[in-house]
C-alpha cells in the first residue's frame, strides 16, 4: 500500500508560533496521528456523497465540480418536504436549510447558508460571570440558575445588554465531581448542580436539606461533592412526589438524545462515570443491550430526563430576565455521555490541546478527544448541529472557546506530551456556515474566542461570516480606537489575572506557590498595560485600575463589551490558573460576597456607567425596566 500522505490526511505539520517562529511536529507524531487516523485502513474520504455546503445565492454544478452530467435531472427535496427540479446549476433562489440534492440515483445533504451570523443592532455591554461562584444567600453553597436570573433582573437595571455565562455543560452528579466547566460529560444538556431545588418540586418539604446547604455558603472553596449529595437528594424526593410521567414521556419521546443521556446517566450510577470502564456491550453500544437496560433502569432514565426538564425551565427564566451569552466548550471528557454517544467519529487516542506559547510555554493538554474530521463530515456534521442547537436554546448569543479548532485542532498523540503533537485540519467553511445558518434562525450573535496561536487569515475569515472577535486588553498593543468594531471587548478573561491579582502581585505569588512558570518581568508588562493612556501612579489602589482598564474599553468601536464580576468585586484570584494541578482550587471559589452585597457596590454601578459610554454624572436609579430592549435582538 502506498504510504499514506499527512496532507492528504489533513495533518499540518508546520505551523508559526504566536512569537512567529517555524515549529514542524516529528515524524513520530505524524506517524502516530496517521495510525489513529486509520490512513493505513481507508482513504481520508471515502463516501462521495458529501454534504455540499453553500452560501444562499451560490449556484455550482449539482454534481459538484469536475463531475460529469447526470443521468437524471437533479432534484433538491427541500426541508418541509417539497422538491424542487434544478438544471445545470443550483437554483439562486434556495431557502436556507438543510436539505437534500438527489443526483443520478444518489443523495448527499444540501446546506444553504445565509452570507453571515446574526449581528447585534447596535452596541453594548454585559458582564462575565462565573455562575458557580455566584452564590446568593438562599444558594446551596454553589451559584445557580435562580441566582442566574436575579443577577440577570439586576444587570438589566443597569442598563446591560447581555451576561454572558460560563459553560453550563453536564456533569455528572456522581463522586467526585468534575470542577471544570470546560471538560463537561456532555455539551448537549445542562449541570444538574445549577439546580435550585425548591423551584423543582412544587410544595415538597427539602428544607431540611436546603439548611445542610446553605451551611456551605460559608466556605469559601466551592465543595460540588456536598453540593451533589445534598442537591440529588432533594431532587430525588420531588420527582417522586411531583413529576408528571406524562409531561417526562412526552419529552423523551420528542427527544430521542434525552433518552441517550438518562440512560447514560443511569449506566454511570451502576457501572461507573466512564463509559469505557463498562461491560463491553454497553460501552460499544450493542443495540440488543441498550434495549434491556433502558427497560430495567426506566424509572432512572426518566428521572434524570425529568432533571433536564427542570434545568430547561429554570434556564428559560434567567434569559427572559436579560438575554444570554453562553459558552461553549471545546470539547467533551472522553469517557463521558457525548464521546459515548458518538465514538465511532472520534479519532482514538489522541488529545486536544494546545502548542507551546507565549501565554503557556509548556503547552497544554486539555485531554479532550477530537472528532475525527472526515468521518464527521460522512455522517453529516450531525455532532456539530446537535451541539449547536442545543447551546442555542435558551440563549441570545454563544461564545465558542477556541474557535481556532473550526480549522484546525493541535492534536497529541497517545504517550505524547503537549509539545509532542500536531495540527489536524478541519473544513472550516462547512462549519462557518452552518455557524452562519444556525446564528440565523436563533437570533443569536456569535463569538468566537480567538486567543493564542491563530492561522493566517483566519480572523479574516470570521469577521466576513459575521462572528465577533474576542479582544483583550491585557494582550494588546494597539490603542482602543484600532480595535475592531466587530469584536467583543475584555480587560481579562477567566484564564488571565484579575486586575486586582495583577496590580497587588498576588497572582504572580500565586503562581509561584503551586509551582507554575513565572516572569516577573512579563507580569510587570501586563500591569503597564493598565496604566496605558494616563492610567493611575503604580502604587494607586487597584479600584483605580480596575476604573481606568474599562475606561480604555470604553474609547473602543467593539460591538461589546464586558467586565468580570471578579474586577467589580475586586478579587485577587483568577477563576483559573492554566497548567496546574490539583493544588489549585480551579473554578472552585466563591466570590468573596453574596450576589446581594456584590450588587450593592458602587465599582458595579460605576463599570456600568462606562461600559454603557456614558458620561459622568446623576444616574437613574436601578432597576428601571426588566423589558429593556437589548441590542442582541
Amino acid at each position: 500500500m502506498t504510504e499514506p500522505s499527512p496532507k492528504a490526511w489533513g495533518l499540518l505539520p508546520h505551523h508559526v508560533s504566536t512569537a512567529g517562529r517555524s515549529s514542524s511536529a516529528s515524524a513520530e507524531t505524524v506517524g502516530a496521528l496517521l495510525a489513529a487516523l486509520g490512513a493505513d485502513r481507508r482513504r481520508p474520504d471515502p463516501d462521495g456523497d458529501r454534504p455540499l455546503v453553500i452560501v444562499q445565492g451560490e449556484c455550482p454544478r449539482p454534481g459538484g465540480d469536475g463531475e460529469g452530467k447526470a443521468a437524471a435531472p437533479p432534484e433538491v427535496e427541500l426541508e418541509d418536504g417539497s422538491t424542487l427540479a434544478c438544471g445545470d446549476r443550483l437554483p439562486a433562489d434556495l431557502p436556507l436549510g438543510y436539505h437534500r440534492l438527489h443526483v443520478g440515483g444518489r443523495s448527499r445533504l444540501l446546506v444553504v447558508t445565509p452570507p453571515r451570523c446574526h449581528l447585534p443592532a447596535r452596541r453594548g455591554f454585559g458582564f462575565a460571570v462565573q455562575l458557580y461562584a455566584t452564590r446568593s444567600a438562599a444558594s446551596w453553597g454553589i451559584g445557580d440558575l435562580t441566582d442566574l436570573a436575579g443577577l440577570a433582573r439586576w444587570a438589566a437595571g443597569l442598563g446591560a445588554a447581555t451576561l454572558l455565562v460560563n459553560p453550563l455543560h453536564a456533569g455528572l452528579p456522581l463522586l467526585p465531581i468534575e470542577p471544570s466547566p470546560y471538560f463537561p460529560t456532555s455539551r448537549l444538556f445542562l449541570d444538574p448542580l445549577y439546580l435550585r431545588p425548591e423551584r423543582a418540586g412544587g410544595n415538597i418539604d427539602v428544607s431540611d436539606l436546603a439548611a445542610a446547604a446553605r451551611l456551605l455558603n460559608r466556605e469559601h472553596r466551592i465543595d460540588r461533592d456536598q453540593v451533589a449529595l445534598l442537591k440529588m437528594a432533594a431532587l430525588e424526593r420531588e420527582f417522586l412526589d411531583t413529576a408528571t410521567q406524562g409531561e417526562t414521556e412526552a419529552a423523551l419521546a420528542a427527544r430521542p438524545r434525552l433518552h441517550d443521556f438518562g440512560l447514560f446517566c443511569a449506566l454511570a450510577e451502576r457501572h461507573g462515570k466512564d463509559w469505557r470502564d463498562w461491560p463491553r456491550p454497553l460501552a460499544r453500544r450493542d443495540p440488543a443491550a441498550l434495549r434491556a437496560a433502558a427497560a430495567e433502569l426506566s424509572g432512572r432514565v426518566r428521572f434524570h430526563a425529568w432533571v433536564q426538564l427542570q434545568l430547561d425551565r429554570q434556564l428559560e427564566d434567567a434569559g427572559a430576565a436579560l438575554p444570554l451569552i453562553r459558552d461553549l466548550a471545546v470539547g467533551f471528557h472522553p469517557g463521558g455521555a457525548d464521546a459515548w454517544l458518538w465514538q465511532e467519529l472520534v479519532v482514538p487516542g489522541a488529545t486536544v490541546g494546545a502548542p507551546p506559547d507565549a501565554f503557556n510555554s509548556r503547552g497544554q493538554d486539555w485531554g479532550i478527544p477530537a472528532f475525527d474530521p472526515w468521518k464527521l463530515r460522512a455522517a453529516g456534521y450531525d455532532p456539530f448541529i446537535e451541539t449547536l442547537r442545543a447551546n442555542l436554546r435558551q440563549g441570545a448569543g454563544l461564545r465558542i472557546d477556541h474557535v481556532m479548532g473550526l480549522q484546525r485542532l493541535w492534536c497529541i498523540p497517545a504517550g505524547g506530551g503537549p509539545a509532542d503533537g500536531c495540527y489536524l485540519g478541519y473544513p472550516a467553511g462547512d462549519l462557518l456556515g452552518i455557524i452562519a445558518l444556525e446564528s440565523v434562525r436563533h437570533r443569536a450573535t456569535v463569538i468566537g474566542e480567538d486567543l493564542g496561536t491563530v492561522p493566517s487569515g483566519f480572523r479574516s475569515r470570521l469577521r466576513r461570516r459575521g462572528l465577533l472577535s474576542y479582544v483583550v486588553l491585557l494582550f494588546e498593543d494597539r490603542p482602543p480606537a484600532r480595535w475592531p468594531r466587530q469584536a467583543l471587548a475584555a480587560v481579562t478573561t477567566h484564564d488571565l489575572p484579575t486586575v486586582t491579582g495583577l496590580w497587588d502581585g498576588s497572582d504572580l505569588e500565586a503562581r509561584r506557590r503551586i509551582g507554575l512558570p513565572t516572569d516577573g518581568s512579563a507580569t510587570e508588562e501586563l500591569a503597564e498595560r493598565l496604566r496605558r493612556d494616563g492610567g493611575p501612579a503604580r502604587d494607586a489602589e487597584s479600584s483605580a485600575a480596575v476604573l481606568h482598564a474599562h475606561q480604555r474599553l470604553a474609547t473602543s468601536r467593539c460591538t461589546l463589551l464586558a467586565a468580570t464580576l471578579e474586577d467589580v468585586a475586586e478579587v485577587r484570584e483568577r477563576p483559573n490558573q492554566p497548567g496546574s494541578t490539583g493544588e489549585s482550587p480551579n473554578w472552585s471559589l466563591a466570590l468573596p460576597l453574596p450576589r446581594e452585597g456584590l450588587q450593592e457596590l458602587p465599582m458595579a454601578r460605576e463599570l456600568a456607567r462606562i461600559l454603557a459610554r456614558k458620561p459622568a454624572g446623576p444616574q437613574r436609579p436601578a432597576g428601571r425596566g426588566q423589558g429593556a430592549r437589548s441590542p442582541l435582538n
